[in-house]
């Protein structure tokens, strides 16, 4: 079992406010250049927030939602220092109730 890191917020918020593209591409390039495998996700509408012990969150964070995930704390403790008006944790998985950490609510496009 991986313990997750994550940040959470709105969509609007994170994706159309805040400079979260331009931050998580300068992470990206930062990775590249060190040869560090990519251990951060951006996913919208989080499935994790449907789990049981996720209902405070999921009621404070507006909707929809999006969320960084990681396995490194540190990434997720340096974002949170970058943006405000954001909400972290961590959870553990896979488990029975939450078997995808990386899962997303948002319908796929139809082809």
């Amino acid at each position: 079992m991986q313990t997750y890191h994550y940040l959470l917020a709105s969509q609007k918020f994170l994706l159309e406010e805040e400079p979260l593209e331009e931050v998580l591409r300068e992470r990206r390039r930062y990775y590249q250049e060190h040869e560090k495998v990519l251990d951060f996700w951006l996913v919208k509408q989080p499935a994790f927030l449907e789990s049981p012990g996720f209902g405070d969150v999921k009621q404070r964070c507006p909707q929809p939602a999006v969320a960084v995930i990681s396995t490194d704390k540190t990434l997720i403790t340096w974002l949170k220092l970058r943006l405000e008006y954001v909400i972290t944790g961590d959870f553990k998985a896979p488990t029975e109730t939450l078997p995808d950490p990386l899962a997303s609510l948002e319908a796929a496009p139809q082809s």
